[in-house]
């Protein structure tokens, strides 16, 4: 009779609620797990779920192939390891906390020059989705490590390799939450708005985010693929063009100056619009606004 295949062995250092979703996914499946955190007292329940806490960094690193770092940032990692390079060597570490593309690149060479490969991650849902069926997670950097630890890396969420580049999943977490967070600012600003009108953020909140969920469907409504014309250089104005959009952006930042709101949001959103109008695409479509935020070519 076969015996059971023994479950690789994985780290987890940062206990935050992200640390401790990843640990506790990695736990039911059956993973020994080794977990650090610099405030011991975060572990306690997942030791008593499984989990082995580590006394060190080191000890924690020396205990698996593949490291999971979930931390506030980059500069956290260094706190943490910078004290302990010389356990790095042949291990794996995939670090799936926030920062820039560029620290994670230097990240990357970091690790390679203490003889450990790098994966950077990003983690598209919050906490209590991971290991869940609707969590993915970005990766990028060397694709033999994706192939290597997939097992692993999939019972986070589906992982969706973009490249070699260490910096581009960070690329792609941070595009994504400037959609997230730009969302959740200006659904704070049009339920303000709407406060001054005397209606409740139970009754706005609603229909907000009615709207805010049609984008995409209206957005594919004009192209199968979105962003296809905006790929080729082309901004066909037949539908919605900057004037008219513009002119709406000018209402709200009129509106909401008259209600006393803080203009910051709308003054951004109207300054796209006026820097395509002022250099001549005011017949073009709304997505020549682009122009205005790309850098400088």
């Amino acid at each position: 009779m076969n015996e059971p295949q023994k479950l690789s062995a994985v780290t987890v250092i940062g206990l935050g609620p992200m640390g401790q979703a990843m640990t506790r996914a990695l736990l039911a499946a059956g993973h020994p797990v080794t977990v650090w955190n610099r405030t011991p007292a975060r572990a306690t329940d997942l030791v008593a779920a499984g989990a082995t806490l580590a006394a060190t960094p080191a000890e924690a690193v020396e205990a698996s192939g593949l490291v999971l770092l979930s931390l506030t940032d980059y500069r956290a990692m260094h706190d943490i390891l910078d004290r302990s390079t010389a356990s790095l060597a042949g291990r794996t570490l995939a670090n799936l906390s926030s920062d820039t593309p560029d620290r994670s690149r230097e990240a990357a060479a970091w690790a390679a020059g203490h003889g450990a490969d790098f994966l950077t991650g990003g983690v598209m849902v919050p906490a209590p989705m991971v290991g869940t069926p609707a969590a993915h997670v970005y990766y990028s950097g060397d694709p033999r490590l994706m192939e290597r630890h997939t097992a692993v890396l999939e019972l986070l969420g589906t992982p969706k390799y973009l490249g070699t580049d260490p910096g581009l999943a960070q690329m792609m977490y941070q595009a994504q939450l400037a959609v997230f967070l730009s969302t959740l600012s200006s659904l704070m600003h049009a339920t303000a708005m709407l406060e001054t009108a005397g209606m409740k953020a139970t009754e706005a909140l609603p229909e907000l985010l009615a709207s805010a969920d049609q984008v995409g469907a209206i957005l594919r409504a004009v192209e199968q693929v979105p962003g296809t014309a905006l790929d080729a250089g082309e901004h066909p104005g037949h539908l919605s063009t900057v004037t008219m959009m513009g002119a709406t952006a000018d209402h709200i930042v009129e509106t909401s100056t008259t209600l006393g709101l803080d203009l910051a949001l709308p003054l951004a959103v109207q300054a796209h619009y006026r820097h395509a109008v002022d250099n001549g695409h005011g017949s073009d479509n709304w997505t020549r606004i682009i122009d205005a935020i790309r850098a400088p070519r």
